[in-house]
């Protein structure tokens, strides 16, 4: 059975409705190990278990970032997760391979519309423009990048639209490998 991790990170949980609702749903899907990040270490950027996290990644065939946009970037802690876990010697370097053929997902949501994130929008880029840190990234490390998945306006967004999230979660999490 494929194995997939989902890294959860929100700066402000208690606020999160449609993050939140991802993140259980995940977690009722076969083959798939959630961590959240503010819920395992607080907001402690130094206080990550390299060990642990190192071995869930290890352990997965894809690895599932999500999280909300926050000022066009990452959350703090999924930034600070990145610098502290993908270690030189373990994610890049000479010989480093842990995680060289693994599959990277990135899963996001955003308050603004589409439209904001659109060349004719307010900031003049995309959602694939904004997330090329992650994609870079996962190229750096020897990752194949899966399209993204990102949820538009999601301040504020009905139940309805939060089933529909998490409908394409689920579909998105149950692809086979390569095909996300």
């Amino acid at each position: 059975m494929m194995k997939t991790l989902v890294i959860v990170s929100h700066p402000y949980p208690e606020r999160s409705k449609a993050t939140k609702a991802l993140e259980e749903i995940a977690a009722t899907v076969p083959g798939v190990t959630v961590r959240n990040l503010e819920t395992l270490y607080g907001n402690n950027i130094n206080g990550f278990d390299l060990t642990a996290e190192q071995k869930a990644q290890e352990e997965a065939d894809r690895v599932v970032y999500l999280f909300p946009i926050h000022w066009f970037n990452l959350t703090p802690m999924l930034k600070a997760y990145l610098n502290e876990v993908w270690a030189y010697g373990w994610a890049f370097g000479p010989d480093a391979a842990a995680l060289k053929g693994k599959e990277m997902q990135v899963v996001t949501t955003a308050g603004a519309s589409k439209f904001t994130y659109s060349a004719e929008g307010l900031i003049k880029s995309s959602m694939e423009d904004v997330l090329t840190p992650m994609k870079a990234s996962a190229y750096y490390v020897g990752m194949k990048y899966n399209q993204p998945l990102a949820f538009h306006n999601a301040i504020g967004a009905s139940d309805e639209a939060i089933a529909e999230y998490q409908k394409a979660f689920v579909t998105l999490l149950n692809l086979p490998l390569a095909t996300a």
